[in-house]
């Protein structure tokens, strides 16, 4: 028994309690983190580098520049043959792999250091502006999938005449469409929210139709026996029966939008915090690169998050839907309104 209990979350659709749950959660972070800290402080992990202390007697050695191991033991082996002062040195990873620490730093630092150059923007306008590519292409393109999509899921029509299509271009990469964005709208933001609208319309359209497709059909014929035209079941049993499951992938969705920020903003010119981090890649600053990244990470986690909240306040009723869809249905069989 004792042994069942310590394997339960190896069980097939088993479930963990609170605790067992929080631990898990942790661990998914700390896991990645404790690599992270062994790559960057232990050397006998992985530091393929040496970083030079002394220079001895070389004279292209410098002080804190980094030189391969090899290198390193060839130079000194040539002064040990020529009776000469040898370098030190210690391991030390390659300058793209800062240290927790450091990268830790660069997150205050990023938001208090004024950028190398005048007229740059700062990290934290960089992150708004690209915030807002986000929200406009996420927005235009949930305006035409999200109706084409539960038409699609409802009507076998509409999904005849749309699905084929749209299965055909999705598969064409939206970076694709770069210069033809350019070309159309300009070198600012117009292209970049184009390549978001394009990267996920085509997603959500067959998202959306396979969930409106899950729903239970008996709700549909009770409601077709209760008198109910096409409209009727359209806004009162199929958009009430699909809302949870369509909130859950709208946040699915929402999160690929973001895998397309960083192309996006490379269609014509570079701008968001794609730019602040070709900028900081350029300067050499990654620990600056690292912590832009992370930080994106952070923000997108932290909206899933909320609107994870926000879904449970929004449908407290998500575990006993069905009998409130069947309560709407005889509140509504009085009034019956035509197709």
């Amino acid at each position: 028994m004792s042994t069942r209990k310590k394997a339960r979350f190896l069980v097939p659709f088993g479930e963990l309690g609170p605790g067992a749950q929080l631990a898990f959660v942790w661990l998914s972070f700390l896991t990645p983190l404790l690599v992270w800290c062994a790559v960057s402080y232990l050397p006998f992990v992985w530091h393929p580098l040496m970083r030079i202390v002394d220079p001895g007697e070389v004279s292209y050695f410098k002080p804190d520049t980094l030189v391969e191991k090899r290198v390193f033991r060839e130079e000194n082996a040539k002064l040990a043959a020529a009776g000469k002062p040898l370098a030190t040195g210690e391991p030390a990873n390659p300058v793209f792999l800062p240290a927790p620490h450091e990268v830790a730093t660069a997150f205050y630092r990023s938001f208090t250091t004024p950028p190398k150059r005048k007229g740059e923007p700062w990290l934290h306008e960089s992150l708004w502006h690209s915030i807002q590519i986000i929200f406009w292409g996420f927005f235009w393109s949930s305006v035409f999938g999200v109706p084409l999509g539960i038409l699609c899921g409802t009507f076998q029509g509409f999904s005849k005449i749309s699905e084929p299509a749209v299965d055909f271009f999705r598969y064409m990469p939206a970076p694709a469409f770069g210069a033809l964005a350019v070309a159309v709208m300009g070198i600012y933001d117009g292209p970049k929210i184009a390549i978001i609208v394009i990267g996920t319309f085509f997603q959500q359209v067959l998202v959306i139709a396979n969930t409106t497709r899950k729903l239970d059909t008996s709700l549909v014929e009770a409601a077709q026996t209760l008198g109910a035209g096409r409209l009727q079941i359209l806004f009162q049993v199929v958009l009430p029966g699909i809302a949870v499951d369509l909130y859950n992938d709208m946040r699915i969705l929402l999160g690929w939008a973001w895998t397309y920020l960083i192309v996006a903003e490379y269609i014509g010119a570079s701008s968001g915090i794609t730019y602040f981090i070709n900028q900081q890649a350029k300067y050499r600053i990654y620990d600056n690169v690292f912590a832009a990244i992370i930080i994106i990470g952070i923000i997108g986690f932290t909206t899933d998050r909320v609107l994870d909240v926000l879904g449970r306040k929004l449908f407290p009723w998500q575990k006993t839907s069905r009998p409130s869809l069947l309560k709407a249905l005889f509140r509504s069989r009085a009034n019956p309104q035509p197709a």
